[in-house]
């Protein structure tokens, strides 16, 4: 997966990315993007309050408050990182899973926000209700969603079309052609017993993620079922969305359905859905081991086990994509003289 192509605008004449100013400004956005939420991080970091009302949650468990927001600090720098390797002339000599995995985890963790960040405003225009803690307690600000949100939208725009251009230069002949056209031995039984796997498997999250979205709140903690908002439920349904995108480009691939679909479109489905799914049913499973002491707002059972399904149909539709993605570059080789 390290092949070159031909030159384009934006590239020299050895295939490197170069600096064309599209690629500048997109990179400049991209790291600007990430000031407000690395700005309010580091305060928090430092013992600040600004944007946390008094009576909010955050303000009960510092310590643990500190060691998440450095972890955020850490992921949201990887934005800069990921800016400078994908627009910088060595970028293209980077192993290709060392900036397709982390390109992987920003798609995961920024897509969702992406997309139900702007469907909330849509349904708060229609009296539906913000971010509120437990009993109707304030959780942050509501500037502060609109700010740190906004940023992530600039950031995720901003990377995906940088990713785009960058893998354009480097990868395109793997996503050329039809569904139609991938050659049998492409995909073998064993990944499609992965699809099918992947597919048995998020019936499970898939049905409570729906549930929950409907309204319902069988297996909720009593904390998060207060929680239950229409900002909650808009999420819910993006789960359900981002599950049967992986599902459905899993299939795709592995079984050549939509025999017409240009092959980029299962591709698409399966790197976003897989990336929302997984990172984010780690992302939640890793924050209730984090110690709770109100035992209403400890995460059930059924959470966990709707967090950790849904964690392995991503990972298991990731891992199907890698070997397509191998399986069609080393068929490229071949071919190259």
């Amino acid at each position: 997966m390290t092949q070159t192509l031909a030159p384009t605008p934006d590239t020299d004449p050895a295939g490197s990315v170069g600096p064309g100013r599209p690629r500048r400004i997109l990179r400049a956005v991209a790291i600007v993007s990430c000031v407000p939420y690395l700005g309010l991080k580091a305060a928090w970091i430092a013992g600040s309050h600004i944007g946390i009302p008094a009576g909010s949650s955050l303000l009960e468990h510092r310590l643990s408050m500190a060691v998440a927001n450095g972890v955020s600090v850490l992921l949201d720098s990887a934005v800069i990182v990921l800016a400078l390797v994908l627009t910088r002339p060595w970028g293209l000599r980077v192993p290709a899973w060392l900036l397709v995995l982390p390109a992987w985890v920003a798609t995961g963790l920024l897509a969702p926000i992406m997309t139900g960040f702007p469907l909330q405003l849509v349904v708060r225009l229609f009296g539906g209700g913000g971010h509120r803690g437990p009993a109707g307690e304030p959780f942050l600000d509501e500037w502060v969603f609109a700010v740190v949100y906004s940023g992530f939208i600039v950031q995720g725009l901003a990377l995906g079309a940088l990713f785009a251009l960058y893998a354009r230069d480097r990868w395109a002949p793997l996503w050329r052609g039809r569904v139609w056209e991938l050659p049998v031995g492409v995909l073998g039984a064993a990944q499609r017993v992965t699809a099918v796997a992947a597919g048995l498997l998020a019936l499970f999250p898939l049905t409570v993620h729906l549930l929950w979205a409907c309204g319902g709140t069988a297996g909720l903690s009593e904390g998060r079922a207060d929680e239950a908002t229409a900002d909650f439920r808009v999420l819910e349904v993006m789960y359900v969305v981002f599950l049967a995108a992986a599902v459905a480009g899993a299939w795709q691939l592995a079984f050549r359905r939509g025999r017409t679909l240009p092959v980029l479109v299962p591709l698409a489905l399966a790197w976003v859905g897989s990336a929302a799914v997984a990172c984010w049913g780690g992302w939640l499973s890793l924050a209730s081991l984090g110690g709770v002491d109100d035992i209403a707002d400890r995460p059930t059972q059924l959470m966990n086990l709707t967090y950790a399904g849904q964690m392995i149909v991503g990972i298991l539709v990731a891992s199907l994509g890698v070997h397509f993605l191998a399986e069609r570059s080393a068929r490229a080789k071949c071919r190259t003289p």
